[in-house]
């Protein structure tokens, strides 16, 4: 109980709640947005983000996989919904015959994430997610999430696709100065100062901005939580629509993989079955939860490795007591208010120097893989690819099937994708340096590998 009252705990505890909070708020509004939601409906989905996340969070780590790895609204997902939300009109679909699809779409692979994690069937998935596997993943989804942060902080608005954004030069000099900031005192500070890092470059960013700008980048969120289902449209059938949901929700069980593998050094143990499983049921809960409150579905993030990297702090209790707060904030709308006028760009300079330790993790699975000429080219087509794709604007898949299109416009899952195929035909497992003896064996025996 004493641990419980430790000034430390509650710092580390309050430094989660803004790691929390600066990757959820965004994700909402702009779902609302591209939904064309009034904005007491994009409020409400701000709140159930606020209150599901902490709660989400709460149970991974008292009974789900019982780490501080942050359970968040899927980027994945985020960037599926938008792509689909994009392209819909084109296809003669409307937002809200397409909002409805989703929800049972989403509810669909929430149902079956549950029933991987109860089955045990978990631990047979994990075998495809090899080190050159997890190695792609890490490295796109760190390119993925820091475009979208460097956007935010060269005050380009999140999900715009618009000419007309253009950088605004002083916004990116604050949050740059930012960015080398906590740089700088996670590496040069005393360890009991470095980290807590992150937590004050927010704070000290927070004030530079309000002294330096005039206009407001937070959001305004007032009034009481108005609960209503299927904010985004009825339940409806769009065959189309549902077998995406699907599929994203099968390929979103690479974030699991990612958070827990990657975290297996820090917690210096191998996660087990068991681990996977409370992971996964937890988790397809929660994105039965988000069809039915219109959110982004859920999934453990990888970034909470940057996190732990970044400041030292893996124990639970901190990260229960910045979820709790998370939670708190989503039922009561004037702490909310205070904490959704944090400027976005500040918010997301934070966010890039956490997601650049994402490197660190992708460069040690790369390690384990023996660099032979069959496993470069196995490494570098989904990396290249999957990279270039990130790059192309969503009008160049216009002419790609519907049915097709939210894949192919997102980069990070053509890369993982087809670093599945390539990792998982026929040189599975020969490519890890602890089976290059066994290599060198079958070659001297004349063996066909």
């Amino acid at each position: 109980m004493k641990t419980l009252f430790k000034m430390e705990h509650w710092l580390a505890g309050l430094q989660w709640l803004f790691f929390l909070f600066t990757n959820t708020v965004v994700i909402p509004i702009t779902v609302g947005a591209a939904f064309q939601l009034p904005q007491d409906k994009i409020i409400a989905l701000i709140q159930f983000s606020f209150f599901f996340t902490g709660v989400a969070c709460m149970l991974q780590a008292v009974l789900g996989h019982k780490r501080a790895v942050m359970e968040g609204q899927s980027g994945l997902w985020w960037g599926v919904i938008l792509s689909l939300c994009y392209t819909a009109p084109s296809q003669g679909l409307s937002l809200t015959a397409l909002g409805g699809s989703l929800a049972v779409g989403i509810m669909i692979s929430g149902l079956i994430t549950m029933l991987i994690g109860l089955s045990g069937f978990s631990q047979h998935i994990s075998k495809l997610f090899t080190p050159g596997v997890m190695a792609v993943f890490m490295f796109l989804l760190g390119c993925r999430l820091n475009i979208i942060f460097l956007k935010g902080m060269l005050g380009i608005p999140f999900g715009t696709h618009s000419e007309s954004a253009h950088i605004d030069l002083s916004l990116f000099l604050l949050s740059s100065a930012v960015v080398v900031a906590v740089i700088v005192f996670s590496v040069k500070a005393p360890p009991v100062l470095s980290r807590y890092s992150l937590l004050i470059g927010i704070i000290a960013g927070w004030i530079l901005f309000d002294l330096l700008f005039n206009n407001k980048e937070g959001i305004d969120i007032a009034g009481e939580i108005s609960i209503k289902l299927f904010p985004l449209g009825a339940p409806s059938l769009d065959i189309g629509v549902i077998v995406i949901a699907i599929a994203a929700g099968l390929i979103n069980t690479s974030n699991t993989f990612g958070a827990l593998k990657g975290t297996d050094e820090i917690y210096k143990t191998t996660s087990t079955a068991k681990q996977y499983g409370r992971s996964f049921t937890i988790s397809g809960l929660f994105a039965i939860i988000a069809g039915l409150f219109g959110m982004v579905p859920y999934a453990p993030y990888v970034s909470s490795i940057g996190f732990l990297n970044q400041t030292k702090i893996s124990e639970r209790l901190p990260f229960i007591i910045g979820g709790g707060m998370f939670m708190l904030m989503g039922l009561i709308p004037a702490i909310a208010g205070v904490m959704a006028r944090l400027p976005l760009s500040v918010g997301s300079a934070v966010l890039f120097v956490t997601y650049l330790r994402l490197l660190h993790t992708s460069l040690q699975y790369f390690a384990q893989i023996h660099l032979s000429t069959d496993n470069i080219y196995r490494l570098a087509a989904p990396l290249f690819i999957g990279i270039i794709f990130m790059s192309f604007p969503l009008s160049y898949f216009e002419t790609v099937p519907s049915v097709l299109r939210p894949l192919f416009s997102n980069g990070l899952l053509v890369g993982i994708l087809l670093s599945l195929l390539l990792e998982n035909i026929r040189f599975k497992s020969l490519g890890t340096r602890k089976n290059q003896n066994r290599m060198k064996e079958l070659v001297q025996e004349g063996k066909s590998i």
